[in-house]
């Protein structure tokens, strides 16, 4: 429903100047208002979206720097490893070397002293036939003693103790007197 007053002309849309000026008014309200909240909002939220940015990628940058220097760390540490069980490995063969070594020192000095002890053994032996030896001339020599005693005693002449003498020391065996 259109009313008509008088004098007025029927419009299109309802459009007169007053809301023309309201448009227009709105408009520029709208544009200040626009850049008021650009300078005073706008601008700060830039700047911290900004700042927040460029933190965060240095942040990622140190990230990036701490794990490059993390690799460089486990490098140097598996490298470490390496040296250290290649030096264990080292010191391991090094006491093997010398256990054995040792080994043969023990060995060597055993046989030495058992060679001692048999050429002890052997000169303790040739003492001992030596004594036995010297025990059997004086056995011989008693034997002698006693033959030429009764020699005498049955007052015999020097020819008969003499071939005396003789068969005695073959009975015992010349051998054994010029040893």
């Amino acid at each position: 429903m259109l009313l008509l007053t008088e004098g007025m002309q029927p419009r299109l849309f309802g459009l007169d100047f007053q809301l023309v000026a309201d448009s227009c008014l709105m408009i520029i309200a709208i544009f200040v208002l626009f850049l008021f909240m650009s300078y005073f909002l706008w601008n700060p939220a830039r700047k911290y979206l900004e700042a927040r940015k460029k933190h965060i990628e240095d942040e990622l940058k140190a990230a990036a720097d701490s794990e490059k220097q993390a690799a460089e760390l486990k490098e140097q540490y598996e490298a470490k490893m390496k040296a250290a069980d290649t030096e264990a490995e080292g010191i391991l063969a090094d006491a093997h070397k010398r256990g054995i070594e040792n080994e043969k020192q023990i060995v060597a000095r055993a046989r030495e002293e058992a060679g001692r002890i048999v050429e002890h053994a052997s000169r303790e032996a040739e003492l001992e036939k030596q004594k036995v030896a010297d025990d059997v001339k004086k056995e011989m020599v008693e034997l002698a003693s006693l033959i030429a005693g009764k020699v005498v005693s049955a007052s015999i002449d020097t020819t008969v103790q003499e071939g005396l003498v003789e068969e005695a020391l073959k009975e015992i065996g010349e051998s054994t007197w010029q040893n």
